[in-house]
């Protein structure tokens, strides 16, 4: 079997493998970096699939990619899933070649929840949302048929939805809770933000899960478990990923809900680190955790990739999230939950901030049309222990 070396080496072709080499290229100019990514694009900037590209006309596609190989000269190896990870050898199996390191990032993310469908359509009616191929795969679908189902009601799920329906596509979202948001948002603002989609005309289909269905070159009919059933041309899933660590567990890495770090993104093996989706790391705020989003990709790739090359400094920042959707956009920081208990603090109708707290500790803020108050947000995390209630009215605008 081939063997090829690399100084730096990446499992995972995403954000984080982008971050990472350009963190590495702050310390080391000159060491060898190469990038096994199983996607079939080099590495891009994710939000955009569904977001902007939907929804601004000047955001073309050529702003998608990052430009990693030509600005850092790391060797993206696309279409190469890695199999194996021996770190007491140091060394990666992938495709039928072995790859050999002196430190090893590992940013595998995760895979998408596929939805309990008996597809005939070879992926042509329906599909996950993940990558880049899966945004083209959806634009052809969103060019070429009458109307799509999206399942779920998250983030991407709900951010789908509200693409598609804004480029005419007929639309029906299905989702399990009793209103959109209602996981994540008091009921009041729930039910404003479900109000933006049906005022969009956007087909709401609640308070039930897929429970299986069929997909062939004819369209598709997805039965819920209410015994009801959706018919439509297409189906697209935003249901959330499932981690992927296989590639960890097998290597005798510790992991839980996630590869375990430390505070330097270092692994329980030497030479490894992890980041991204699939790194459970200690928040400095918040504790350990594990964050799916697009900060947390780029500030803690950045991070890994400089501490691969020895800067030896611990991540610190406390990364947030935000949605964008028929014209508001919302960001948090820390946990929501609509099942903690809030304190909302709105300017107006439009512009509020949601503090949510936790035996009377907030742990999440919800910044609504607030702009540029990130830091204040993480600030009052860092102060949370001599906070109270009457602290929280006023004190972000």
């Amino acid at each position: 079997m081939t063997t090829t070396h690399f100084d730096y080496l990446i499992v995972g072709g995403g954000m984080v493998a982008d971050t990472a080499a350009r963190g590495i290229r702050e310390i080391d100019s000159d060491g060898s970096i190469g990038i096994l990514s199983d996607d079939v694009d080099e590495p891009y900037t994710r939000p955009a699939l569904s977001k902007k590209l939907w929804t601004d006309d000047e955001f073309t596609w050529d702003k998608v990619p990052l430009g990693t190989a030509a600005d850092t000269g790391a060797e993206v190896r696309l279409r190469t899933r890695a199999t194996a990870l021996r770190p007491d050898a140091h060394e990666v199996d992938a495709d039928g070649e072995t790859f050999s390191y002196a430190k090893l990032l590992v940013a595998t993310g995760g895979k998408p929840i596929a939805l309990p469908i008996d597809d005939h359509s070879e992926g042509e009616r329906a599909l996950s949302f993940r990558t880049a191929e899966d945004y083209r795969r959806l634009r052809s679908l969103a060019e070429d048929v009458d109307r799509i189902a999206v399942v779920g009601g998250g983030y991407i799920g709900s951010e789908l939805a509200a693409a598609l329906v804004q480029n005419d596509v007929d639309t029906v979202l299905i989702h399990t809770g009793a209103v959109l948001g209602d996981a994540v948002f008091p009921a009041a603002l729930a039910e404003r933000f479900e109000k933006l989609f049906r005022d969009a005309g956007v087909e709401i289909v609640a308070g039930s899960k897929v429970e299986s269905g069929r997909a062939d070159a004819d369209g598709v009919t997805l039965r819920l478990e209410n015994g009801d059933e959706v018919r439509a041309d297409a189906v697209v899933s935003g249901l959330g990923i499932e981690v992927a660590t296989d590639l960890a567990e097998h290597a005798g890495l510790t992991v839980d809900d996630g590869i375990v770090v430390d505070a330097q993104l270092r692994a329980s093996v030497d030479d490894v680190y992890a980041a991204g989706d699939v790194a459970s790391y200690p928040d400095r705020l918040l504790g350990r955790r594990r964050v799916e989003h697009v900060d947390n990709a780029n500030e803690q790739g950045k991070a890994a990739g400089r501490n691969l090359a020895g800067a030896a400094e611990p991540y610190t920042h406390t990364p947030y999230y935000y949605s964008a959707v028929f014209g508001i956009r919302y960001e948090a920081v820390g946990t929501l939950d609509s099942s903690l208990e809030t304190v909302e603090d709105w300017r107006d109708t439009e512009h509020g901030v949601v503090y949510y707290l936790d035996d009377d500790r907030v742990v999440g803020v919800l910044l609504w049309n607030v702009e540029d108050a990130r830091d204040a947000a993480r600030a009052v995390l860092a102060e949370a222990d001599t906070l109270t209630r009457d602290d929280l009215v006023g004190r972000i605008r």
